[in-house]
């Protein structure tokens, strides 16, 4: 590659050479390079606009004396180049010259330099490191696969809120749950909570209706026809569709019946409902609208329909709100965390509203790997990192807020992300990509600030290819990581043998399974190479199930090794117990498990690599919120991990 191609892409942080999974350095097509630097607004088309490019790049650098925006942990005095004035969040005024003071609380500052203070440079002041967390168990549910006799088709807050405190009750100190952030209310409906139209608001899909005010103070013929309005209960598989035609022509019943007083809108809330009025007019996708229409400033928020769905979102915040005093009440000894998926649906609310922070016309994924020989092209638009330094991080800041101000954790999945992510220019295969690095410091800083004034805990996603130094700097600033038994290896010996739960990291949330792995069942039968092989998703199926046999093996050898192995091998239930009850040999402070795990459900939520050929986030529990922690075997499991992180002494 040219030297000053190469030096301009690290000028704009894009990489030119990777390390893969198997530890070799891949050299990054230039074209590539190019292709990802024109969507950062970089011309490197010609070895003659390569040259501009970079001296028009070093000439910025040149002129920048204070960084902008600046992101500092508490207590460090950084050189600023020039002196000027800081205005703090409270208000007050204090002169600065050589170096920021070492006294500055914690918040969100601006600093103003120049001759006549024309420049105004965020200033982020961040706790160096989060409070410890308590050790507790818990669970980590999918909340669309719970279901009650109350809830319509689909899990819901109220089947959360059930299974929090009666888990609670049994010493459980934490839930986690996937992604409840919101959809494009028009079908047919996104399924994977990890793709949602916008982070900044929660889904109407899990509200109970029948708990809201305006179906209580509806009158009784009114709630009669709002009831019979429930879909039929004991669907094979969750109707996205047909659950929320249900719910909104409920809600749209109400709405007409009850005329609540929604007041004023704040502006946020206005832009999200106006975008979900503008999708029900014109259809589910922003960039298919009339052009007027297809950014925030040409949305009219006034109106019924804007309205309308900013009720919605109120009643979703008060189920919300619901759900975590419950777990306050409760004494839970972390509460309820919230899961932040890596982005947002490209057609959805978030990408039309924050547009111009984001770089619309490129996904991201995953590089070539032994899993994904093509790459995974996960379908969602990034931040740009230039753009969101610019706005001093604020609208990474607003997404953190927004879930935290229901939450008392966060889990941030591939978190990475903060670091890295596969940009796949457009047009190109997901093999066809390069990093773009972030400003790790500067997004960990705005992340430990919030959470440290919500009082949150955080949890980073951290399986699978991780840069040197990642974990080391999550440890620094007191964020977990994550501990799965599958990938939990012995590095320092030869082979990477299972390595003994009571030497996994303590910083750390551990547990069997995730939701994108098979579960304690479906791995001791080798469920996901079967339900793969049938899919003609394996290139040998026979070398798969035989990889498998020998993973299933070393762990039956690993339970035997602890003197956890059951009396009888074959019995699948006492081998799943057995199985928790080594996770509960390990040494990290939080130890969660699934309903699917401690049941035994042999089918995984979500099948990487596939869409419609598997159902994924599609699939109930085969029990109800009120028999679940009654389940013979779940009674075993939660008795193995009640044991190892109890809250209270066990009578």
């Amino acid at each position: 590659m040219d030297d000053q191609l190469r030096a301009l892409a690290a000028a704009h942080g894009v990489a030119t050479s990777y390390e893969d999974t198997e530890h070799r350095r891949v050299e990054v097509a230039p074209d590539v390079v190019a292709d990802v630097l024109a969507q950062l607004g970089v011309d490197a088309s010609t070895p003659a606009t390569v040259r501009t490019s970079l001296s028009d790049a070093l000439r910025r650098h040149g002129r920048i004396t204070v960084p902008d925006p600046l992101v500092v942990r508490a207590g460090r005095t950084p050189a600023l180049g020039e002196p000027g004035e800081l205005t703090l969040e409270d208000g007050t005024v204090r002169a600065v010259s050589g170096r920021l003071p070492e006294d500055l609380p914690l918040g969100w500052h601006t600093l103003t330099v120049g001759r006549r203070r024309e420049r105004r440079i965020p200033v982020v002041v961040t706790p160096p490191t989060l409070p410890p967390v308590p050790p507790a168990w818990g669970w980590m549910v999918q909340l669309y696969a719970l279901h009650s006799a109350g809830s319509w088709g689909i899990g819901d807050f109220a089947d959360l809120r059930t299974l929090l405190t009666r888990s609670a009750a049994q010493d459980a100190g934490v839930v986690l749950v996937n992604p409840v952030q919101a959809i494009t209310p028009v079908p047919p409906l996104q399924r994977s909570p990890y793709s949602p139209s916008s982070r900044r608001f929660a889904n109407p899909l899990y509200l109970r209706i029948t708990e809201t005010d305006a179906f209580r103070d509806a009158p009784p013929a009114v709630r009669a026809e709002v009831a019979a309005l429930a879909p039929r209960p004991g669907a094979e598989l969750i109707d996205y569709d047909a659950v929320w035609a249900a719910k909104l022509a409920a809600l749209e019943l109400l709405w007409r019946h009850t005329a609540p007083d929604v007041g004023d809108v704040e502006p946020d809330l206005a832009e999200f409902a106006a975008f979900c009025a503008l999708a029900q007019e014109h259809g589910p996708d922003w960039r298919t609208w009339p052009p007027a229409l297809r950014h925030p400033r040409g949305a009219d928020r006034s109106g019924p329909g804007v309205a309308f769905h900013a009720w919605v979102q109120r009643l979703c915040r008060e189920q919300l709100a619901s759900v975590r005093a419950a777990a306050r009440e409760a004494g839970m000894a972390v509460g309820v965390v919230h899961d932040l998926p890596v982005g947002v649906d490209p057609a959805g609310a978030d990408a039309w509203a924050l547009q111009d922070v984001l770089a619309s016309e490129v996904t991201v994924g995953a590089p070539p790997d032994a899993f994904s020989q093509q790459g995974q092209d996960w379908n969602l638009p990034p931040w740009r990192p230039d753009l969101l330094a610019r706005n001093g991080y604020t609208p990474f800041r607003d997404v953190i807020r927004a879930v935290l101000a229901q939450a008392d954790g966060i889990r941030i999945d591939h978190v990475m992300g903060l670091w890295r992510l596969w940009w796949i220019p457009p047009g190109r295969p997901a093999s066809e990509g390069t990093y773009v690095h972030y400003d790790a410091e500067a997004l960990l800083g705005v992340l430990a600030l919030e959470a440290h004034r919500a009082g949150a805990i955080v949890v980073g996603e951290d399986l699978g290819t991780v840069s040197a130094g990642v974990r080391t700097t999550l440890r620094e600033r007191g964020v977990l990581r994550s501990a799965v038994l599958w990938f939990q290896r012995d590095e320092e010996t030869e082979g990477e043998p299972l390595l003994d739960p009571a030497r996994w990291p303590a910083d750390a949330l551990a547990s069997v399974s995730t939701h994108d792995l098979p579960t304690a069942a479906g791995f001791l039968r080798g469920e996901n190479v079967t339900v793969r092989a049938e899919l003609g998703l394996l290139e040998d199926p026979a070398a798969e199930r035989k990889r498998a046999d020998d993973d299933r093996a070393e762990l039956l050898a690993e339970l035997a090794a602890h003197d956890l192995a059951p009396a009888d091998p074959a019995s699948e239930a006492d081998l799943v117990v057995a199985l928790h009850e080594l996770l509960a040999t390990a040494a990290s402070t939080l130890l969660l498990t699934s309903p699917q795990d401690a049941l035994g459900e042999p089918r995984q939520p979500n099948l990487p690599g596939t869409i419609d050929q598997y159902p994924n986030w599609r699939i109930p529990l085969p029990v109800t919120v009120d028999e679940l922690l009654q389940h013979p075997v779940v009674v075993r499991v939660v008795a193995a991990l009640r044991k190892a992180r109890p809250s209270t002494p066990i009578e």
